[in-house]
């Protein structure tokens, strides 16, 4: 029987929950905890070469590439080297998702546009304050993203024969 007293949901809230589920700090919310963050996303459009932001930068906002793509560089002393491209779907800036940080490298948009849907820091440190399942659904898809990233950087090490001192990443 259905529970005439459940939140029902439009279509245009549905198309929204069904991109923001494939997406992976929100895979584990259900939607009506990711309703919750449908008031603060609101849709930007950037244009080829255009910097979402810097490294070095406060930590703002999560942003998910919703079309285009953007690639996330380091910069060598006067020159970005890509480390990785972000596709449709995927999310970036993740650090946002704590509190005071700051970005750890440079976001430039690489095809003639992309939409990126923006969730301000601001707006995802009040909703885990109010709600303790949220946080602890998203910290724990943080940490599993981390956790491979760790993973992919030791491969990459160990496969390039030690070329940098890796000791450093934890001093």
């Amino acid at each position: 029987m259905k529970n005439p007293f459940k939140k029902t949901y439009s279509p245009s809230e549905r198309k929204k929950f069904a991109f923001l589920g494939k997406v992976k700090f929100f895979t584990h919310l259900t939607f009506d905890e990711m309703s919750q963050f449908l008031p603060a996303i609101h849709q930007r459009k950037y244009v080829q070469d255009e910097v979402v932001f810097f490294r070095n930068d406060p930590s703002q906002a999560l942003y998910i590439l919703e079309k285009g793509e953007v690639t996330l560089n380091i910069d060598i002393r006067t020159d970005f080297e890509t480390i990785i491209k972000i596709n449709e779907g995927e999310p970036f800036g993740e650090n946002s998702l704590l509190e005071n940080s700051k970005r750890i490298y440079t976001a430039i948009v690489s095809t003639e546009e992309a939409v990126l849907w923006v969730i301000p820091n601001y707006a995802v440190l009040d909703i885990f304050h109010s709600n303790q399942k949220i946080k602890a659904k998203m910290m724990s898809s943080l940490a599993t993203f981390y956790d491979r990233r760790n993973q992919q950087l030791f491969s990459s090490y160990k496969k390039s024969y030690g070329f940098f001192n890796l000791g450093q990443m934890f001093e």
